[in-house]
């Protein structure tokens, strides 16, 4: 289960890097879908959190981009279950990367749409911390759109060194309840 885990999370990373933010010759849908529309909407500053209410359909992925990337993502467990006759491979890898997606797209609404009163995620003594952690690692995406490419968990920009925890310059970033200082350290003189 944790090898799931972490397979979700490397092709969470490579769509979202390669696929969502590179135009692909003959299939541009997801790069205008993000890079083009929902970068240009959520900002770092104020515009990170939803200002227009036309803009919400914006946040999520179309809803046959989950069932369309959970079967696309089956395909290596299955060749692997169909040579080690290990079924629960792909099951498992199936059951994983479909939660993780689900997962995803949660973190994500509630990133950009943030509630007056916290959201359990936002306020649970584990989750929380974790989420308000995973927000300021995506708002620096949306500052850096070469960096953080991971939303639920950034082992693979720490693997493939395109993690940052702090700005380089300071700027007029998003603030709320949830949302951490990403600013740089103040250096010490």
């Amino acid at each position: 289960m944790l090898a799931s885990v972490v397979y979700a999370s490397l092709l969470e990373y490579l769509l979202h890097r390669y696929i969502m933010h590179k135009p692909v010759k003959g299939f541009l849908y997801p790069f205008e879908a993000h890079t083009k529309t929902h970068h240009r909407i959520f900002m770092a500053d104020y515009t990170y959190h939803l200002i227009n209410q036309k803009d919400k359909k914006t946040i999520p992925m179309a809803w046959w981009n989950g069932i369309a990337l959970t079967a696309l993502s089956a395909l290596p467990p299955f060749i692997i279950s169909l040579i080690t006759q290990h079924w629960s491979i792909v099951i498992i890898a199936t059951i994983v990367v479909g939660l993780y997606y689900l997962t995803y797209e949660y973190i994500h609404w509630c990133m950009h749409l943030p509630r007056p009163r916290r959201r359990f995620i936002e306020k649970d003594i584990i989750f929380g911390n974790f989420f308000i952690k995973l927000n300021g690692h995506h708002l620096l995406h949306h500052r850096y759109m070469h960096k953080n490419f991971n939303v639920v968990l950034p082992l693979w920009d720490f693997i493939l060194q395109t993690l940052i925890i702090r700005a380089k310059h300071p700027f007029n970033q998003a603030r709320g309840h949830s949302v951490p200082d990403v600013q740089p350290l103040k250096s010490l003189k």
